[in-house]
């Protein structure tokens, strides 16, 4: 972001910011910014958490991420706030850009996981948004536990998982909120066309029918920057899924002889992933 003048408000981080932990962290979109960068509006949700429950006082410092990567020491200023009761908005004042209260993963991870029943996918999303990773994609298998009937319900979904990346990237200390997508079933996950830019992997973890994980990487020349792994249901899959996926390009990946909760397989696959590519280490 940018002054009025043109100059960048990036700065060096004082101290002061270094040493705030923990941090008091709130979320504001982009669209939320000010167009020279020198305000930003908080959303009703966010204001009372702020003013109610944390009961923050004007002239103390709080920190706003825009989901993006990019957080900010803000001042909580005297009588910035409007509409009423439930409604109340606040604008904060920018006072510079910091780095965030935790470094994003080298590695651009999509986790792509079997719908699962009850608490389960959104322990997931919890999971995997602590972990680092960037893209999270519930999948529709023949052996999933949860079918979609229509499309309210994906949709309905949708939003609480992406609120739970929210609020696991706020507590995380991440400012890059993951992108949670709507479901997509396999076929269509499988025979997708890759990403621009940056080679992809893409990663089929299933109980048989595949290779370690060191010896496929050792197969490579260098670690991937983008990876996109695929996890079963609780079922596991069906011979022809494999098969089919093996034909659209997926590598074919077991993690050792021990049964996993697929809950448990997600996040085994991408602490492994990460760390084989140069991130919780």
């Amino acid at each position: 972001m940018k002054d009025r003048e043109g100059k960048p408000l990036l700065r060096d981080v004082t101290s002061l910011y270094v040493n705030a932990s923990p941090r008091r962290r709130f979320f504001a979109p982009p669209a939320a910014f000010a167009s020279d960068g020198r305000t930003v509006v908080l959303s009703q949700d966010e204001a009372h958490h702020l003013r109610k429950v944390l009961r923050i006082k004007a002239g103390e410092t709080v920190f706003v991420f825009d989901g993006e990567g990019r957080e900010f020491a803000c001042i909580v200023p005297e009588g910035r706030e409007s509409g009423r009761g439930h409604d109340v908005s606040v604008t904060l004042d920018v006072d510079m850009q910091v780095a965030p209260a935790a470094p994003e993963s080298p590695l651009e991870l999509s986790l792509a996981v079997a719908l699962l029943k009850g608490e389960k996918f959104d322990l997931v999303v919890q999971k995997a948004t602590e972990l680092g990773v960037s893209r999270i994609m519930p999948v529709m298998t023949k052996r999933a536990d949860v079918r979609i009937v229509n499309p309210g319900e994906g949709t309905k979904r949708t939003l609480r998982f992406q609120r739970l990346a929210l609020e696991a990237a706020k507590q995380s200390g991440r400012a890059r909120v993951p992108l949670v997508d709507a479901p997509v079933d396999f076929e269509t996950l499988i025979t997708a066309p890759a990403s621009p830019g940056w080679e992809e992997r893409r990663l089929m973890f299933a109980e048989h029918s595949g290779r370690g994980l060191t010896e496929t990487f050792s197969e490579w020349s260098a670690p991937p920057k983008r990876v996109t792994a695929l996890v079963g249901p609780e079922g596991g899959w069906e011979d022809d899924e494999i098969e089919r996926a093996h034909m659209a390009g997926w590598d074919c990946i077991t993690l050792g002889g021990r049964t996993l909760r697929a809950e448990t397989a997600a996040f085994v696959v991408a602490a492994l992933l990460q760390h084989l590519c140069g991130d919780l280490v």
